[in-house]
């Protein structure tokens, strides 16, 4: 699929496409393609922006180099393990999550740590990655109410999303675990764990 293509100042391109899927599989692609010209590439939940280097390639070049870009499915993208990520399932909303999803406890912790999960893009706060799974989404609502503190490596579900809270912030997701893996931390580089594109799979690591 050959995305809408649409000039982003005088040095990148919006790449839009009909769902998330199809962002993540094009990135995929585009990572893998190794485009000439291109310098760094953004993701949103429908949009890539895909900036380039003017001394190497210019709109019109690159947009036929994007043309030939074949979108890799999740489960295929990626040579490298998954980042490893050991969670503590403890959360205030364990319970409820298992009872909205029809799981039982145990199950919902093995459907978390069963699948890979993927960064599809970030936002909301530095480092906060918004992570899509293999197996089926449970899609699940947020809280009614917003907390208005989350702490900092809280793990949580809403929507088709899971994500780690990289800091104590306010936040409406359902909290289901916590882990001590800095998702954000300046003495990295680059700061954030999990950039969009990058492979990750829960473990439990609750007390026995």
């Amino acid at each position: 699929m050959t995305p809408d293509l649409r000039p982003a100042g005088r040095t990148a391109l919006l790449a839009t496409f009909d769902s998330l899927d199809a962002v993540v599989a094009f990135h995929a692609g585009l990572t893998g393609a190794g485009v000439p010209g291109v310098s760094e590439v953004v993701s949103g939940a429908r949009t890539l922006l895909i900036r380039f280097d003017p001394a190497r390639t210019d709109a019109t070049r690159l947009g036929t180099e994007l043309a030939r870009v074949h979108p890799l499915p999740v489960i295929a993208a990626g040579t490298e393990a998954p980042l490893v990520i050991p969670v503590t399932y403890d959360g205030p909303d364990l319970d409820e999550v298992a009872r909205l999803s029809g799981l039982q406890r145990a199950d919902l912790v093995a459907w978390h740590t069963g699948q890979v999960w993927t960064s599809a893009f970030c936002g909301f706060a530095p480092g906060f990655s918004y992570l899509t799974g293999t197996a089926p989404a449970l899609d699940l609502p947020r809280r009614p109410t917003s907390r208005t503190v989350v702490p900092s490596g809280a793990v949580a579900l809403a929507g088709e999303f899971s994500a780690v809270y990289p800091r104590s912030s306010p936040g409406g997701w359902q909290l289901i675990g916590r882990t001590e893996v800095a998702m954000w931390s300046l003495d990295r580089d680059p700061p954030a764990l999990a950039p969009a594109g990058t492979r990750i799979r829960f473990v439990d690591a609750s007390p026995a």
